[in-house]
């Protein structure tokens, strides 16, 4: 049984439901409105004719698909998350195709699962973006709903999972503020308290028969121990942590329970490079490694009638491939070939899906009986009147930084891109995190760019994660600024290898790509030609005294205590805004109002110290967002902004 979260969202002119929450809680301080902004004005967009080319950057910001799927536990339904109506919603369909039937309304889930017993799903839903949601039950056929926990100011709960008994487990910080608490619900709204945890103890998994929980604790945002609860005796065993210096994640594929509770699979890089698909026993508290290859291990499953294969997907630069085994023969099973992309696979049963989110694909689903060879599309995306065979395929680019670290990224070059005097200008898109990672998947802002002739690079900087343990480390604590200076050799390398104009090269990125253009166009004020910042960080001192509670679990190892002075003082030397005076180029901020994440005074105080020193300093202001755009009226006013803002500073003429 796995739980889905939704990142897209959108708006609707129908009041909210009853249940709802009537609190924004949200951003700490709160906007400062004597800074001149642009916000939503609620106006339409025109998206242009089907068939236009270049197309409107509205038709490539509709083009949706499945967020995600789980099967029912009959394996008769699928539950998915669609953004059609405007916002994240859940819908339902039969397992073998058909007409889907929307389940939610006017409440933009950020997660969904099914009940054990297939009555219902339950689902979270906050308030804006605020990140503290509450939790609601539905049943199957929409009929009947109701609230199970309220959301309550500063509880930003965490779903861990299901027994059979319908009981679950959550994490909540509720206690103190700060530190991740393990609690016990049941789906009439009972909650209890069962084991108090030391900043970042998530619920990952369940055991069918109640009696575990299988905890992680936060070591950096790349990396965790692994511990088990026992829900009876509340006394928690250590399974995996290794010392600070060799830390490594355990979550990398999820977790999957054997149907009589005796063991779980999990996917770990402890001693490695990459997550190794691995099983630990309850019996003999002991752990054993089943297939380790040079690439990290995800999506762990049982599949077919009576689990007798194991399923998992692997990831090469990105991009996916799915493996079957067959546990009893000890044999590998062929898989269904499908599109390329990221993959999110679910089982009940004899009968599987795969959510497959791809450089040419939103979001379809494929069905298909383990054993077999053939899937079936029983869902797909909306292309909104673009054509697929005119969307780019990324590359896979391979350069080494000046100090010899090899870096990677993924390069969307035009139909017919010139090289040398002739090369496109390049937007570099910077990933958050910083432990995220580009790959393959469907983005259309940069499918946009590509198709009006601009180059879209997307850096996999020192730090990011997929591609080994130890490269996802290199920008710890007093090495942070290495990342930033990876930015400025990339361009260096694609430029000389005549791939793109380097003197015609923006910057952009959000939450920590945000903080990235920042620091970049800061400390090396002649390498881009304009900045776009969204939700990013401006000064590390205030935005660490700050954060949610889930960031502060990971960041005293990331970047360090920021309550100790040596670190005060290396982030008053190294944050943007102490550098500010050194950026020259025009920058587009924006921020949602209700960010708990980066609080909006981050990108204000940008804001401010660049038009004090008469450098262009656009402004977009969100005030219905957290941290990112959720809303569907919201997206298609900002990136259109965003749109006209690069093609300007780039020489492009009008953005459509």
């Amino acid at each position: 049984m796995r739980l889905h979260a939704s990142l897209l969202a959108a708006t609707a002119c129908v009041a909210a439901p009853a249940f709802a929450q009537d609190t924004a809680f949200g951003g700490q301080s709160g906007p400062d409105m004597s800074i001149e902004a642009m916000e939503p004005d609620g106006s339409d967009a025109d998206i242009g004719l089907a068939g236009d080319e270049p197309a409107d950057i509205a038709r490539y910001l509709l083009a949706s698909g499945a967020g995600g799927a789980a099967l029912s536990p009959d394996g008769e339904l699928i539950a998915f998350s669609s953004s059609v109506t405007g916002q994240p919603e859940v819908w339902i369909m039969p397992a073998t195709g058909g007409q889907p039937q929307q389940l939610t309304f006017r409440t933009g889930p950020t997660f969904f699962a099914w009940t054990p017993d297939g009555s219902g799903l339950i689902y979270a839903a906050d308030r804006d973006g605020n990140e503290q949601p509450g939790y609601f039950w539905i049943s199957r056929d929409g009929t009947e709903e109701r609230s199970i926990l309220p959301a309550a100011a500063g509880d930003f709960r965490i779903f861990g999972g299901f027994a059979d008994d319908g009981s679950y487990v959550y994490s909540s910080p509720v206690r103190n503020g700060r530190d991740f608490d393990i609690w016990r619900g049941d789906l009439e709204g009972n909650s209890e308290l069962i084991y108090e945890g030391t900043f970042g103890y998530y619920t990952r998994g369940m055991s069918p028969d109640g009696r575990y929980a299988i905890i992680t604790e936060g070591v950096g945002e790349d990396a965790d121990n692994l511990h088990l609860l026992d829900l009876e005796t509340r006394e928690l065993t250590t399974i995996s942590a290794p010392p600070v210096e060799d830390r490594a994640s355990h979550s990398l594929g999820g977790f999957e329970w054997t149907a009589d509770s005796s063991a779980f699979l999990f996917s770990s890089s402890v001693g490695r490079e990459f997550g190794a698909l691995s099983e630990y026993a309850i019996g003999t508290g002991e752990t054993q490694v089943y297939h380790a290859v040079d690439r990290d291990v995800g999506n762990l499953e049982f599949c077919g009638a009576n689990n007798e294969y194991s399923a998992w997907t692997e990831s090469q630069d990105g991009f996916d491939t799915l493996h079957l085994w067959h546990i009893a023969n000890g044999e590998s099973v062929a898989a269904p070939e499908l599109p390329e992309g990221s993959y999110a696979l679910d089982c009940e049963g004899d009968k599987a899906i795969v959510r497959v989110n791809g450089w040419q694909v939103p979001g379809d689903i494929y069905s298909f009986t383990p054993g077999e060879t053939e899937a079936t599309r029983v869902y797909a995306s909306n292309m909104a009147g673009l054509d697929p065979e005119n969307l780019v395929r990324p590359q896979v680019v391979r350069y080494m930084a000046r100090d010899g670290v090899e870096l990677q990224g993924m390069l969307y070059l035009p139909e017919g891109a010139g090289t040398g005097e002739d090369a496109p200008p390049v937007v570099f898109s910077v990933h958050g995190g910083p432990s995220g990672q580009s790959g393959p998947t469907w983005d259309p802002v940069t499918q946009y760019h590509v198709a009006r002739g601009v180059a879209v690079f997307e850096p996999n900087v020192r730090g990011s994660t997929g591609l080994g343990r130890t490269y996802s480390t290199l920008d710890d604590r007093e090495r942070r600024l290495d990342s930033v200076r990876d930015l400025v050799d990339l361009l260096a390398a694609l430029d000389a290898d005549g791939l793109v104009d380097g003197d015609r090269a923006a910057v952009m990125g959000g939450s920590y790509g945000g903080y990235m253009v920042n620091a970049v166009l800061a400390d090396y004020p002649d390498a881009f030609a304009a900045g776009v910042s969204l939700f990013g960080v401006g000064n590390w001192i205030t935005a660490l005294e700050v954060a949610s509670p889930s960031l502060k679990a990971a960041d005293r190892i990331e970047y360090g205590d920021i309550s100790e002075q040596r670190w005060r003082d290396f982030y008053g030397e190294i944050s943007p805004v102490f550098r500010a005076d050194a950026i020259r180029v025009p920058v587009l901020y924006s921020h949602g109002v209700n960010d708990p994440r980066v609080d909006i005074a981050e990108t204000e105080v940008m804001v401010r110290a660049l038009r004090e020193s008469g450098v262009r300093a656009d402004f977009i202001r969100i005030p219905d967002e957290g941290h990112g755009w959720r809303k569907l009226a919201n997206r298609l006013y900002y990136f259109r902004k965003q749109a006209e803002f690069l093609e300007e500073v780039l020489e492009l003429g009008e953005a459509g």
